[in-house]
């Protein structure tokens, strides 16, 4: 049984879906959580919530894009659990148009939270890691990285960014016993995805192998496997979660 009693988890954007499904999952396996989002009303109430289930929780407001606020991240769960154990890097923003269409704000404000608040996040989560000589860091990317979309170049572009940066930190930190893996889900059923037409959604389905969409659960249960002892021999992989992926026609 996956146990994460004793071991701290810092979850970016875990306000609300899936972020949120992941930190629940590792406070019910025993991990001490840090809530973190960019929205402080939402952040406390996440927090509060957890800590009325029994949980050990505290919410702390920061926007990934800033290295400061990363740094600021890392440190309150140094200080409030004495140890950054496990690092979950969740927070992503879509902002979908045609390339022609495409603004360089729309470009510039997803590869910022996507790709650099990956870089941010981690750079100031490993310098406790590697005195600890121990660490574990899971990064939220997505089919879309892999196999790319229509209308979703910018999204695209910083989740396939967050798969080489996987790869390359799992190279370089696995001396220091700190293992870097990534997640890559398909269609999983969140807020963001509520607001895509019944009809779309409807082929989507169709589309996928095991003939459903995925649920936040499904991939908090992927990340709690990879942050668990029992990938101790497993690094730089990207791990689809994806229902099998798409028939041809359905498209990723």
């Amino acid at each position: 049984m996956i146990d994460f009693k004793n071991r701290s988890v810092i979850v970016t954007g875990s306000a609300r879906g899936i972020g949120k499904a992941i930190a629940l999952k590792f406070a019910e396996l025993g991990a001490k959580v840090v809530i973190s989002d960019m929205n402080e009303e939402a952040t406390k109430a996440t927090a509060e919530e957890f800590k009325s289930k029994g949980y050990t929780a505290i919410p702390v407001v920061a926007n990934v894009t800033k290295e400061e606020d990363a740094v600021a991240l890392v440190d309150a769960c140094q200080k409030e659990y004495g140890s950054v154990d496990i690092l979950i890097n969740n927070a992503g923003i879509t902002k979908d148009t045609l390339l022609m269409r495409m603004k360089k704000e729309q470009w510039d404000a997803v590869i910022a939270v996507n790709l650099t608040g990956v870089f941010n996040c981690t750079q100031a989560a490993i310098k406790p890691m590697m005195k600890q000589k121990k660490g574990v860091i899971i990064n939220m990317t997505s089919v879309v990285g892999i196999g790319g979309n229509a209308g979703q170049a910018n999204y695209a572009a910083s989740k396939a960014g967050v798969i080489g940066f996987t790869l390359s930190c799992a190279k370089e930190l696995a001396s220091r016993n700190i293992r870097v893996n990534a997640i890559a889900p398909g269609f999983i059923e969140t807020d963001m995805t509520a607001a895509i037409p019944d009809n779309i959604k409807a082929g989507m389905k169709k589309a996928i192998y095991l003939g459903r969409t995925g649920k936040p659960d499904d991939i908090a249960n992927a990340a709690a496997f990879l942050a668990s002892d029992s990938a101790s021999y497993i690094s730089g992989i990207t791990l689809p979660v994806h229902g099998g992926g798409f028939r041809e026609g359905g498209g990723e």
